[in-house]
């Protein structure tokens, strides 16, 4: 149950958000059009654990009702793991 806002804001989508086509697209080496999706993310809010420069990668996942890229991605270690943000880096939860 996450609630994505927009640049203004407001609540553009509340639900659950289905992460399986972004981390298929991925797997596939597909790329969204959005030119950051699978450039190396460099960690500069320190919210994820530190690692050295290249570890991460972040991703976009599209949200329905915003026709820029957003503010959700996803943000995958070099070890496998997984992190999910709706705010555009502000917080992120981990994934399994």
């Amino acid at each position: 149950n996450v609630a994505v806002r927009d640049l203004d804001g407001r609540v553009a989508w509340r639900g659950d958000v289905d992460l399986k086509p972004v981390l298929i697209r991925i797997e596939a080496g597909q790329r969204d059009p959005h030119r950051n999706d699978g450039a190396v993310f460099h960690n500069r809010e320190s919210r994820l654990p530190s690692r050295q420069r290249g570890h991460y990668r972040e991703y976009v996942v599209r949200t329905p009702g915003i026709h820029h890229a957003g503010p959700q991605r996803l943000v995958i270690g070099h070890d496998g793991e997984i992190y999910y943000t709706a705010d555009h880096y502000r917080s992120f939860q981990r994934l399994r």
